[in-house]
């Protein structure tokens, strides 16, 4: 295997909405091309890459699963890796560990229910990652069997279909992918009816689609039936029966083209293909209706309908092969897979469409190395101490980007996720017949894999490796230590499906899965031969982690074995997350109640096996302050008073205001946090651009600029209707110098919230107090405006050199530099308040603080002073917190939820018991509509995060399971109720009276059982609306 040629190599996965039929067709590519893994009679039945007890149940996938097949003999076969992903929104985890491991993807859709929400992620997905995308249309045969369509309305669904897929990913292509997805609900899906004249008459002008039946990369198919076609197979057989030539007939077999015949004057027939405004007449049919689909439809209702005559002739005009008892089955349905899966075999159009249309990993590697390890741009005096290092690390890049298979070049491998196999499932004997020995089974009964690839060398089984975290730096030298081990491999596999088949060593280009590192390894790394490398950029994931629960056992005396447990399973779940809470609660986390069954199932079955008590979702909130739309201005022409918190020492008072941001540029610095991340680490402000963003290798920090201003300017231009122009230009100019005023970020340092300096222009720096003493204004640095570039360092130094005023000249030397050491608490003390607001100790959310600390001299003698400045520096940080959390308190704070974007289809009978689960639920319906030939409607619909608990069950029980949902996150919305409401107005009192016949409102609820579970004081009544008891006795 270590000199296989890796130009005969492709890696592909296959991605898609759930129960499109990943695994159906992935049954069908085993069965033809995986040297006997699957009988051709249990593809489509088996779900073989679904061998986990819980996918077969479920009858979903819940885990990436590899398989090696073959394609072609002799020299000239390929080897083709084939990965196998989940659908479901909360695996999505695998989705982007299957595609960080591949070259392509084979994006499936349904041809009845069209472009959903997962296929938008399917699709960014292999954007980010740089795949080669190829399109499967499948399931054409319910177009004929279910929706009864003709010929041309089937075309005319297909071409609709394929429009969407083009035009999801152009956008993606042209960077504004993420307003098509907020626009997502406000537009009809691929399903919705269509006519022929509705399609576009330039239609031939498709240059730029990326998915082109005349290119060979969209295949036609049935995944369950095992059939499938490429336009190329009906230009051949035309070419032959016509006359014509094939090129001719590719182009014209899909688009807006007809077929004119001709006959000269000595009578021979020509063929002319041309477009729809040459065409005579109008009822003419486009090519690929004339040609491809009527003779599928007829033999569909001719074999249905029983009709052996249409049989017998498909068998004799192709020649093909078929039992004949097989053709003698009762069941039309067995008949006509028998005939099309011998006359159009699925496995010979996708494999091919996946050897000509998808690189191998030699020009992959090269398109994709930006993205997998971006280029360093090193400052001179770091290239200078290191230059050894340097180009070493330039050199493994290059391996790297070439995909060199070479036997000494370095060996680079990337390990994408950890997988568990029980250790009974180890091959006993390895490639040459020896009996291998397991170490991790005398350990325990489960063994951790590795699921990786080899990006440059030859890497072999025994041989010593680095492994290297994703904060390695080959710079910085010993600093770094903790992040790199050096371990020897075990074993190494050849991955197919469940199955494991050892292998001595593996060239670059190929997927292997690696035993033995198992202990050094939490859920992703970088495998090198030398320590100077690069490691690989972290993987992208479409969402967060959002469901937390505590979990224990129910035996206290089990709580050793749980914490195991805990530890293979986070090491085996690529996305779940484990923490400890101050209470010493386990908690986990897990991308929602899908994934979270199969976590448990794991924790209860595999890892810990005890029996485990799970406590009630703990769902997230944030914590902000009213103000949106208009409102947002009147918070800028009448801003709240200062609120002022003291030392208790007396030498510090800090003056905090808060204003509350853009709901659109809170919004860009929630999706831009791994980017500001690396802002403020100091990274160099030239990297790579994030992904999220864009693809280009232009730079970054100009272009988040600039969603940040275009982000101020799209809130106001939605309010500008409301507001006259001069006030909309005063408040953008106000905004604009805002954004040139921060300091910081919290929390974090990466959160949506601004620490703005004071205006100097507005402020002398000094404040008086009653007493008399004069205090400085402790100046800050606008260190975040500088890195992002809207100031340049000089500018914010103004606002960082003290005045050079009079009063601040009377001021000593020693309070100034005293200041200058104070900033860092000022820091922390906003760190610690936007971390946990005061409504329930939740972070805060799209809040600017502009804070003004004020220092005063210490009248006391320096010795005491020098002792008691430690303490000192906790008083001021305990006096920012406690200032920013009053003045949210003070400025009608509310509480902020977050709210999923809810894809729902169910049959029209049941539309009522649907809008009932979601009415209840409190959920928005944004719209509904039903898909064209059926009874089915499609409702999209924000729902609450805290609502969703138990949804999908209700949702099921009351439709009797004929209702399905995908939650997506999609924003956070602020409840508008006050949680702190009680009646002050005369209307208000005459509506409610004092407040004591009123329950608590929605957003109090929701504070309080937050503050409940975190243990904080809860302010109720015990006793609501008690009366005199009234004790009866009968009197003798």
């Amino acid at each position: 295997m270590a000199a296989a040629d890796p130009r005969r190599v492709r890696n592909t996965c296959i991605l898609a909405h759930v129960d499109h039929g990943k695994t159906t067709l992935a049954d069908h590519l085993v069965a033809s091309c995986g040297d006997g893994l699957l009988h051709p009679r249990l593809a489509g039945r088996l779900r073989f890459m679904d061998y986990l007890d819980e996918e077969q149940r479920r009858a979903i996938t819940m885990k990436s699963a590899a398989v090696l097949l073959r394609y072609g003999d002799g020299p000239s076969a390929h080897r083709v890796n084939l990965i196998d992903s989940p659908g479901h929104i909360d695996f999505c985890s695998e989705v982007s560990s299957a595609a960080r491991l591949s070259d392509s993807a084979l994006i499936l859709v349904d041809a009845v229910e069209g472009v959903h929400i997962q296929t938008h992620a399917a699709l960014r997905q292999a954007f980010l990652e740089r795949l080669r995308p190829c399109l499967v249309l499948n399931k054409l045969d319910r177009l004929v069997t279910e929706l009864h369509l003709t010929p041309a309305e089937a075309y005319t669904r297909l071409h609709r279909i394929l429009a969407d897929v083009n035009s999801i990913y152009s956008a993606l292509r042209s960077h504004s992918y993420f307003s098509v997805l907020a626009s997502l609900e406000d537009q009809p899906s691929s399903s919705s009816s269509a006519s022929q004249d509705d399609l576009p008459d330039d239609a031939d002008d498709d240059e730029e689609d990326a998915f082109q039946p005349q290119k060979g990369n969209v295949v036609f198919a049935c995944a369950l039936d095992g059939w499938g076609f490429r336009i190329h197979h009906f230009a051949e057989l035309y070419a032959t029966k016509l006359g014509a030539s094939a090129s001719a007939l590719l182009r014209g077999f899909w688009g807006p083209r007809y077929l004119e015949k001709k006959v000269d004057k000595k009578g021979k027939k020509n063929f002319m293909i041309v477009g729809k405004k040459a065409v005579e007449g109008t009822d003419r049919e486009p090519m690929f209706v004339e040609f491809i689909l009527k003779p599928l439809w007829k033999l569909y209702e001719g074999v249905l309908g029983q009709d052996g005559e249409i049989v017998q002739k498909v068998i004799s005009n192709f020649k093909l092969n078929i039992p004949q008892r097989e053709l003698q089955n009762k069941d039309p349905k067995l008949v006509l897979q028998s005939v099309m899966s011998r006359w159009l075999p699925l496995a010979d159009a996708v494999m091919a469409m996946v050897v000509e249309c998808t690189p191998d990993p030699v020009v992959a590697q090269g398109a994709r190395v930006a993205r997998l390890m971006p280029k360093r741009e090193l400052a001179t005096e770091d290239a200078a101490g290191c230059a050894e290092v340097v180009l070493e690390a330039e050199r493994v890049r290059r391996c790297v980007e070439t995909c060199d298979a070479a036997a000494d070049s370095p060996v680079v491998v990337y390990v994408s996720k950890m997988f568990a196999v029980p250790c009974k499932m180890l091959p006993p004997k390895g490639a040459h017949g020896e009996l291998l020995t397991h170490q991790d089974a005398s350990e325990s009964e489960e063994c951790f894999m590795a699921f990786a690839r080899v990006f440059s060398g030859v890497l072999r089984a025994g041989q010593k490796i680095f492994v290297l975290s994703a904060l390695y730096d080959p710079l910085k030298g010993d600093a770094v230590q903790k992040h790199v081990q050096e371990i020897e491999l075990q074993y190494l596999y050849e991955m197919l499906g469940q199955g494991l088949r050892p292998v001595t060593s593996v060239s670059a280009g190929n997927v292997v899965a690696i035993q033995g590192l198992g202990q050094h390894i939490l859920k992703s790394a970088t495998l090198s031969s030398t320590k100077n490398c690069w490691p690989f950029s972290s993987m992208m994931f479409q969402v967060s982690p959002m469901l937390r629960v505590a979990i224990e056992p129910a035996n206290p005396t089990d709580l050793g074995a749980l914490i195991k447990g805990i530890k293979l399973l986070n090491r085996a779940d690529p996305f779940v997350e484990y923490t400890v809470s101050h209470r010493g609660e386990h908690i986990l986390a897990a991308a929602g109640e899908v994934h979270l069954e199969r976590c448990k199932k794991d924790l209860e079955e595999r890892f810990a096996k005890v029996k485990l008590v799970v406590s009630d979702p703990l769902v997230s909130f944030k914590e902000t302050v009213e103000g949106e739309g208009a409102a947002l201005l009147e918070g800028l022409k009448a801003p709240h008073a200062f609120v002022e918190r003291t030392t208790p020492n007396g030498r510090c008072t800090v003056r905090v205001q808060v204003l509350r941001l853009p709901n659109a540029l809170t919004k860009v610095l929630q999706e831009s946090d791994q980017l500001l991340g690396q802002i403020m680490e100091g990274k160099n402000r030239n990297v790579m651009l994030n992904p999220q963003i864009s693809q280009d290798d232009c730079d970054s920090v100009a272009m988040l600029r600039q969603r940040m201003v275009s982000a101020i300017d799209s809130e106001l231009e939605a309010i500008s209707e409301q507001v006259d122009k001069e006030k909309l230009q005063k408040y953008r100019k106000t905004w604009l110098g805002y954004l040139k005023r921060i300091w910081s970020l919290g929390p974090w340092q990466v959160g949506p919230n601004f620490l703005l300096l004071p205006d100097v222009e507005s402020s002398d720096g000094v404040l008086t107090m009653e007493d008399g003493r004069q205090g400085i204004l402790v100046r800050g640095r606008a260190d975040f405006s500088e890195r992002l570039g809207f100031v340049s360092g000089s500018d914010a130094e103004a606002n960082h050199t003290p005045d050079s005023s009079k009063s601040s000249a009377d001021t000593p030397e020693s309070l100034h530099l005293e200041s200058v050491a104070l900033r860092n608490s000022i820091l922390s003390g906003f760190q610690f308040a936007t971390n946990a607001g005061p409504l329930c100790d939740e972070p805060m959310w799209g809040l600017a603080f502009i804070i003004e600390p004020y220092i005063f001299a210490d009248n006391s003698d320096a010795a005491h002073q020098s002792d008691q400045y430690n303490i000192f520096s906790g008083q001021v940080i305990t006096a920012v917190k406690e200032g920013c959390r009053a003045a949210v308190l003070q400025n009608n704070p509310r509480l902020v939820e977050g709210m999923y974007f809810c894809e729902l289809t169910t049959p029209t009978q049941q539309l009522g018991s649907t809008y009932a689960v979601l009415s209840k639920r409190r959920a928005k319906i944004l719209k509904e509509e039903m898909q064209e030939g059926t009874s089915v409607f499609t409702v999209h619909a924000y729902l609450p995060v805290a609502e969703s608990i138990g949804f999908s069950n209700q949702l099921r029980t009351l439709t009797s399971g004929a209702a399905s949902a995908l939650l997506v996150l999609s924003h956070w919305d602020a409840i508008q109720e006050d949680p702190f409401f009680i009646p002050k107005s005369q209307e208000e009192i005459e509506e409610f009276g004092d407040g004591a016949s009123i329950g608590p409102n929605l957003a109090k609820k929701l504070m309080n059982s937050v503050r409940r579970r975190k243990g904080l004081h809860v302010e109720e009544k015990v006793v609501e609306h008690g009366t005199k008891q009234r004790t009866l006795s009968k009197k003798a």
